[in-house]
């Protein structure tokens, strides 16, 4: 199994980065999860990607921890 570090990509106007991280964990807080990620590799290759809402939704409703491939 690959290790990946998955960041969240948003720009947000902001005076300061601890606003622009206080405004980003507001969002987080009440609205809905972000669609937006860049994945990094072991080898540092990063990749943009942008989910389907519909399609991360039914994702995140099976309980992907029961397959075997995970094992």
């Amino acid at each position: 199994m690959h290790k990946f570090t998955v960041t969240v990509t948003q720009q947000i106007g902001a005076d300061t980065a601890e606003e622009a991280a206080l405004l980003m964990y507001q969002e987080l807080a009440k609205g809905l999860p972000p669609l937006r990620f860049s994945a990094t590799d072991e080898a540092r290759t990063t990749t943009d990607v942008t989910l389907d809402r519909a399609k991360a939704e039914e994702f995140a409703s099976v309980d992907h921890t029961a397959d075997p491939g995970n094992w």
